[in-house]
């Protein structure tokens, strides 16, 4: 059996919850399990990433040209990550601990 090399293109893809990626869009598998893939370029805001989205998480896609796509990343200024870092979250959490030994009250 031939193995077929699988298209790469530049899209628009619309998720549930109201949001939108676009970049470089291609099938991946891993697990046994069929993914889409984005590779979101590089924009003002944001470094370049790449996410994998299951088919229920997809709306739509619109195949585009890359100037489009890149415009379109650039507009939505998707972030690969939430604001909150593992490393921010420690701080905070080695911060409560101090007021708490310091005698502070913290409300939960």
């Amino acid at each position: 059996m031939e193995d077929k090399e699988k298209p790469e293109l530049w899209a628009i893809i619309e998720l549930f919850g109201h949001n939108q990626i676009a970049g470089i869009m291609s099938e991946y598998s891993v697990g046994g399990c069929s993914f889409v893939r984005v590779d979101v370029p590089v924009t003002k805001e944001c470094p370049g990433y790449t996410k994998l989205y299951g088919n229920g998480a997809i709306y739509a896609i619109t195949i585009t040209d890359e100037e489009t796509a890149r415009a379109v990343a650039e507009r939505i200024s998707p972030k690969p990550m939430s604001v909150w870092s593992a490393r921010e979250m420690l701080q905070l959490n080695r911060s409560d601990q101090e007021a708490r030994q310091e005698g502070d009250d913290i409300p939960l």
